[in-house]
């Protein structure tokens, strides 16, 4: 759909069959914050390309606090971070130091191996501070998943908004109503960061095959069901959606794009279309040999790194 708000379109309304997948997201506590993981989920491995949805807190910091991921590997796959709220330092093995703030894109393309952590800078950490966020994996398409690992970086004002009377959008990723992300993508995507003011609506893309929203905050009514905050939906193909934001407002994670050709095998932070991939990236990951092998550790931050230990192993046993 190019919709452009501008000629006041009238919102469609979705029938009562359109919602196709309810997913409730997994909340766990990682070191004090947090996370609440709804792909991949027993109901959906992915929408889209997207596999992997978390939504980071939110969480406050008082005194000391903060993030501290030690390096760790990926393969096969795309890494978004969008904040709402906080900071943290994005460090790579491409030699990459980016700092990431509300609004902005960290866009790290894995391909066939590259390593980062992500840790709260030291200013922040010696005052009170909030963490809130989304990250999302994106499984890179079979001709892509050797490709070499990349890094791109995107300030707030460089995404495209879309508004529209009680509606604001910011496009993160691909495109949609008429308008396409700077960030390069290797596949059909779409990824919005939506605000809905009390009673605005707001329609999802039909010219994307799969298509899903993440209540962030707010409630949602979706063709007669209300959905309450850390809600998935996934809709079926071809129906119009609109969602129309409760009495509180709403925001609103909007997502999806075409599906991959088949599934993904999917082990701690790797990611393949080949299971002898995620064996070799294991093996290689545990020799730690960062000169010759297939992964590096950041330049500025190679002290210390997270082992794969046997209880890893035992969640994803070797081909027989």
């Amino acid at each position: 759909m190019s919709w452009n708000p501008t000629q006041n379109p009238e919102y469609p309304t979705a029938s009562a069959d359109a919602l196709e997948t309810l997913i409730i997201p997994r909340a766990r506590d990682i070191g004090g914050f947090e996370v609440r993981r709804a792909l991949p989920s027993p109901k959906r491995q992915m929408v889209g390309p997207f596999i992997f949805f978390d939504q980071v807190g939110p969480a406050e910091f008082i005194t000391e606090g903060g993030i501290d991921v030690r390096p760790h590997p990926h393969i096969g796959l795309g890494t978004v971070t969008y904040l709402y709220q906080g900071e943290f330092e994005h460090r790579d093995s491409l030699g990459t130091r980016q700092m990431i703030y509300p609004g902005e894109v960290n866009w790290m393309v894995a391909g066939r191996g590259v390593t980062h952590s992500e840790r709260t800078s030291e200013e922040t950490r010696h005052t009170r501070h909030k963490l809130f966020g989304v990250q999302t994996w994106i499984a890179l398409p079979e001709d892509c998943e050797d490709m070499a690992p990349d890094f791109e970086h995107h300030k707030n004002a460089a995404l495209p908004e879309i508004k529209d009377g009680g509606a604001h959008a910011k496009l993160i990723l691909g495109s949609a109503y008429g308008e396409t992300s700077p960030v390069t993508m290797q596949s059909e995507t779409f990824y919005a960061d939506v605000i809905l003011q009390p009673g605005a609506s707001f329609p999802l893309p039909d010219n994307h095959e799969d298509r899903g929203i993440y209540v962030m905050e707010g409630t949602i009514d979706v063709a007669g069901d209300v959905f309450e905050a850390g809600r998935m939906m996934v809709f079926r193909p071809g129906d119009s959606i609109s969602a129309r934001a409760g009495d509180r407002g709403a925001r609103l994670m909007v997502l999806g794009g075409a599906t991959m050709n088949e599934g993904r095998y999917i082990w701690w932070n790797f990611v393949s279309s080949d299971r002898d991939k995620i064996e070799a990236a294991k093996e290689a990951w545990k020799a730690e040999d960062w000169e010759n092998g297939q992964f590096r550790l950041p330049p500025d931050d190679a002290g210390d790194h997270i082992p794969i230990t046997p209880e890893m192993e035992r969640l994803f046993p070797k081909k027989k």
